[in-house]
């Protein structure tokens, strides 16, 4: 099955009338050895069911269904999502690809078959929100890669004490185990952008044992970075209600109260939000 060389994305885009928007964070990859190699890096097979964010004008979806059983790609441009099975069916069985128009971001279920992988080059101004989306409301997935910003990707993969450990990197670990797979350079998209991308893979794994909730978890961690360079029991004490309140949470976790959020793993805000129950 041949793949979209970087003249059919410019043909196919001719053709439709499309031009990459930035409101969209459209940046079409047009170079086939990428898509490979993102496929190969995923770890997809014959028997994945692969959900795909943000497909554009079908060079990833192509690779994909090389590779597996069915693809689930949405897609917000109503142009693109139209224009998708037609793509395919010039190159494989489209009977194999389901197309759902729309937002990523406002998805609460898919249709059958539910995806075991997620796939996707992703939109930079949504990337995280997207992951942490999927990953939340579809259990199915058991991994994924994404492509994003490099910045963005380093964050998510980031580990505790590093400079660019935040809240992206603790709500990611809440669902999986995080790396950074590869770095892509700018030269592979049209239009260019102006930073390099990464390729961050995912694997599920069981969130960490305690009885506070995610959400509960997930608020700790968004106040222990909103002020990052300050300590946990004045950085916490908006949201555990006093300083004296953050103090004894963190304590009766087993947590220094002086140290930073940057310091924690994603187990230790969950036992936090437990001691503060």
């Amino acid at each position: 099955m041949g793949l979209l060389s970087a003249a059919d994305v410019r043909a196919l885009a001719a053709q439709l009338d499309v031009r990459p928007t930035k409101q969209w964070g459209q940046n079409f990859v047009i170079d086939p050895n990428t898509v490979r190699k993102i496929v190969r890096l995923a770890a997809v097979g014959p028997d994945d069911v692969v959900l795909e964010i943000g497909p554009g004008l079908g060079s990833l979806t192509l690779a994909l269904l090389e590779q597996v059983r069915h693809v689930t790609a949405v897609e917000i441009d109503p142009r693109l999502a139209a224009q998708l099975p037609h793509t395919v069916a010039e190159h494989d069985d489209a009977s194999r690809l389901t197309v759902v128009p729309g937002d990523a971001l406002q998805l609460t279920a898919l249709p059958d078959p539910q995806p075991t992988a997620m796939v996707a080059n992703l939109p930079y101004n949504v990337s995280v929100p997207v992951v942490l989306t999927c990953l939340e409301r579809f259990p199915s997935i058991q991994r994924a890669l994404v492509m994003v910003q490099l910045e963005v990707a380093e964050r998510l993969a980031a580990r505790p004490g590093s400079k660019v450990y935040g809240a992206p990197s603790a709500k990611a670990a809440w669902w999986a185990e995080v790396q950074l797979a590869d770095r892509v350079g700018r030269n592979v998209f049209w239009p260019a952008p102006n930073v390099d991308s990464g390729l961050v893979s995912f694997v599920r794994r069981d969130p960490p044992v305690t009885s506070a909730s995610r959400e509960q978890v997930f608020a700790c961690v968004d106040a222990a970075f909103a002020q990052r360079r300050k300590t946990l029991r004045s950085a916490l004490s908006g949201w555990a209600g006093s300083p004296g309140a953050a103090e004894a949470a963190c304590r009766g976790a087993g947590i220094d109260p002086g140290l930073r959020g940057e310091r924690l793993t994603i187990e230790q805000f969950a036992a936090i939000a437990e001691h503060l129950l």
